[in-house]
């Protein structure tokens, strides 16, 4: 945007209209390449009668100009009917001209200062604008309301302010394409809007452009803006990175290796990193690096070896690569600082104003943002003059950190003692205890290992030590790392760690995830602690309780499958090597999951390997549950050999167990694998019985992973076969079963089955829309073992060069992955076709 989204406008311009108010921005679209064009002179021209036009559709609709820079015009109205008139006669009389101007309209009540206005809303409306095109006017839900057009709605769309989703409209007629908005990122939502930093901003972005520059650190102490001034640069940049923009949060890891791994995750990428970054223009985010220098090096061999890769990080200090170029993100200059603290002071104090004591406030925090904000959460009990009297008094005293600390980073720390020391006793009881969550914590997690009450919790989120983000609570870094001292010096660390260790197998264990475990699989429960357990299981091979973390991490075996079995490979090993005597049962187990997690990294023999040694020592025990489980893996690997008679004598003994001992759980792969073998052995009537049989057997017995994958199996044999009516009974019931625990790329192969079996019958529009949707996922980041299949799939499903097709497929391009398995689900497919 042309005009400066900021938090005051200071055109010195006094009589803006005040109370309910309704933001116009206006931008051209493409100003440097119509300059290119057309030339200075005509361009130039052309620029001013645009401005002559538009202003003089606001002067007869009481259009206030607020700010006007360049080819952009900020324009408030009182009434949001006339806002709308003043956009569309203003559309109308640049329709013939050149230029094409995008439009955005919102309606809030926003301060008004001596400087202009204050407020999340001026953001929202340039937002809105920015996501728009040339010659479309775009409305928010707010605005709507006000006005008695019809307008033509949009969806929810996440905006660049990388709020949660709202919804938009279209005044007007005409067709445009797809909004800008962030729809095609994982970048996270923000609670509060982006505030000041334009000119940072910028620089970052002039930066990031650069072909030149790989590799941007912004650096900075904690509490600076690193972080948001990092995720606001990717998100205005999404739209230039075909393969996406991707965040990836590593403040909970303390192992480099795990960097790597942590970013495969990310990306949902399977096997090899660089393979899959390989070719693909894509963006990485990285934050908190600086307890992660060491890893260093492997970033340089990750952007050696993808040439269109690059990499935005943050870090306290640079990494000291070749590739690097770092960028001190600085304080806010003061405007900047009133600004966004006057923001955050209204949340709890409304009729907070500009003036000297605000501006003191600012100068006594040094502009830092994190101390501006904890300075805010104490209006809810001190007026701004004794919010400054105290100010006064203790800074001075608490800016005694290491002598080579920087400046700013003893300040933040005095900022935030002084914001600790105001805590009552129990309040500071739990606020070190909560230090000990890596990955946030749920209201249950912090009262279990926390001793946290819902009062506590409220009054620490209230006090900005704490915040509340999709349900989960959390610390910001800076803040916890201080309570992780407060923690040590209290003596209360081992303790606390313990009860979260504990409390994380008591978690793994409800879910059903261990390969034993019974009924149906909650990955829901454990996915969001996946920091919590990398924190627990660390702390367990330094404490010398290895037998703790490979309880944790066997109960979890289900989990690792689905999620990331590189990094769960990584665990078994490092734990199984540092533990000393451990029970016989729980050795076994370990090396069955260590020999799983090779496995599926294509580590086929030492997996084998692996299975044999965990399969005696099943035998030993005398446990036929534990030693069928080994015995269909035995069986799959002699498939893989092309060893049939053997996989099938396995796959029988490994049946044949599971009955006596009664275990559905164990029976499924044992059936399925027969199955597999009946198919390599041409007998596909039986084979596909067989596989179906463990499929249902499965979900009776609730496991969900192996009923989704060995439905998706089907549809994907059914294809070969031709059998396309099963095919789409299959993949449905597989798709329904993998979008239920979130595997996505179980969702992705069984949307591709979906989409063939509809263009092989006929039905191009569900073809297109599905296929169209799949070309989308894929585009998020590499998907995996389907990769391999892709181009047989994407030749049947585009064989057909229909008009109806290609339109069906651009319409499915925008939809999102949850989107389109609605849509496949929304037919039901009950006929069977056969053969």
């Amino acid at each position: 945007m042309g005009v400066r989204a900021t938090t005051c406008f200071t055109s010195g311009m006094r009589g803006l209209p005040g109370g309910t108010v309704t933001f116009l921005f206006t931008d051209v679209e493409g100003s440097t390449r119509l300059l290119r064009e057309l030339g200075s002179e005509r361009y130039a021209k052309a620029l001013a009668e645009h401005r002559r036009a538009l202003r003089a559709a606001f002067a007869r609709h009481g259009g206030v100009e607020v700010d006007t820079q360049g080819d952009a015009f900020f324009v408030a109205f009182t009434n949001a009917e006339e806002a709308l008139h003043a956009a569309l006669e203003g559309q109308a009389a640049l329709a013939e001209g050149p230029l094409r101007v995008r439009m955005g309209l919102h309606t809030g009540t926003p301060l008004v200062t001596e400087e202009g206005y204050v407020g999340a809303d001026v953001h929202t409306a340039a937002r809105i604008a920015a996501a728009g095109h040339g010659g479309q006017v775009l409305v928010s839900e707010a605005a709507r309301a006000l006005v008695g057009a019809e307008l033509r709605p949009l969806g929810a769309h996440r905006l660049k302010d990388l709020g949660p989703p709202q919804p938009l409209w279209q005044a007007g007629e005409g067709d445009f394409p797809p909004l800008s908005s962030l729809d095609q990122s994982n970048l996270p939502l923000q609670p509060t809007p982006f505030l000041g930093r334009e000119r940072e901003l910028g620089e970052v972005l002039g930066l990031l452009r650069r072909d030149d520059v790989r590799l941007l650190t912004l650096t900075g102490p904690g509490g600076s803006g690193k972080t948001r001034l990092a995720v606001q640069a990717a998100a205005d940049v999404v739209g230039e990175y075909p393969h996406g923009v991707w965040w990836v949060p590593l403040q909970a890891l303390r192992d480099a290796s795990l960097v790597e791994p942590t970013i495969a995750a990310a990306l949902g990428a399977k096997g090899e990193l660089r393979e899959h970054l390989a070719g693909k223009r894509l963006l990485l985010v990285l934050d908190n690096l600086e307890q992660l220098i060491e890893g260093g090096p492997r970033l340089a061999d990750l952007l050696a070896a993808s040439r269109d890769l690059k990499v935005l990080t943050t870090s306290r200090e640079r990494l000291r690569l070749a590739a690097e170029r770092e960028y001190a993100v600085p304080p806010f200059v003061e405007q900047e600082a009133v600004g966004f603290f006057l923001s955050r002071a209204r949340a709890v104090r409304p009729d907070s104003a500009p003036g000297e004591v605000a501006r003191e406030i600012c100068r006594r925090l040094d502009y830092l943002p994190l101390a501006l904000e904890l300075a805010a959460a104490r209006l809810t009990l001190l007026r701004p003059e004794e919010l400054l009297l105290r100010l006064e008094r203790r800074l001075p005293l608490l800016t005694g950190g290491h002598r080579d600390a920087p400046d700013r980073q003893r300040t933040l720390r005095a900022t935030i003692e002084w914001s600790h020391d105001l805590l009552e006793p129990g309040e500071q009881t739990v606020f070190r205890r909560l230090a000990v969550f890596a990955g946030g914590w749920t209201l249950e997690s912090g009262e279990r290992v926390a001793s946290a009450s819902l009062d506590v919790l409220e009054s620490l989120a209230g006090k900005s030590l704490v915040r509340r983000e999709d349900g989960r609570l959390s610390m910001l870094e800076t803040i916890r790392e201080y309570a992780l001292d407060r923690l040590e010096e209290a003596g209360e660390s081992e303790g606390v760690r313990l009860r979260h260790a504990e409390f994380l197998l008591e978690l793994a264990e409800s879910a059903n995830l261990a390969e034993e475990a019974d009924g149906f699989q909650r990955f829901e429960l454990v996915a969001p602690e996946v920091d919590n357990v990398r924190a627990a299981l660390q702390w367990t091979l330094e404490s010398a309780r290895s037998e703790l973390g490979l309880r944790l991490a066997v109960a979890l075996a289900r989990y690792w499958v689905a999620a990331n079995p590189f990094e769960a490979m990584r665990w078994f090993e490092a734990l199984l090597e540092s533990a000393g005597e451990i029970s016989a049962e729980l050795r076994a187990h370990a090396l069955r999951e260590l020999g799983d997690m090779t496995f599926l990294v294509g580590r086929f023999d030492e997996g084998a390997r692996l299975f044999e040694e965990s399969l005696g020592e099943f035998r030993s025990l005398g446990d036929e549950h534990g030693a069928a489980m080994l015995l269909h893996r035995l069986a799959h690997h002699a498939i893989v050999r092309g060893e049939l008679g053997l996989a099938r004598s396995l796959a029988e003994e490994s049946q044949d167990l599971s009955r006596r001992s009664g275990s559905r759980a164990t029976e499924a792969p044992a059936i399925t694998t027969l199955g597999e073998i009946d198919l390599a052995e041409g007998d596909h009537d039986r084979g596909l019985e067989l596989m179906e049989r463990g499929a249902k057997l499965a979900g009776e017995a609730g496991n969900s992973w192996w009923k989704a994958g060995t439905y998706v199996g089907l549809g994907e044999r059914a294809c070969l076969l031709r059998r396309w009516g099963d095919a789409e009974v299959w993949a449905c019931e597989g798709l329904a079963e993998a979008h239920r625990i979130g595997e996505r790329q179980l969702r992705l192969f069984a949307l591709a089955v979906l989409a063939r079996a509809a263009a092989e019958t006929g039905r191009l529009e569900r073809a297109g829309l599905l296929w169209g949707a799949v070309e989308t996922e894929e585009a998020q980041g590499p998907v995996g073992q389907w990769e391999s299949e892709r181009s047989d799939y994407a030749g049947a499903v585009l064989a057909a060069a229909d008009d109806e097709l290609a339109h069906a497929r651009e319409k499915g391009r925008r939809l999102t992955l949850d989107e389109a398995v609605e849509l496949a689900l929304a037919a039901d497919p009950t006929r069977r076709a056969g053969g």
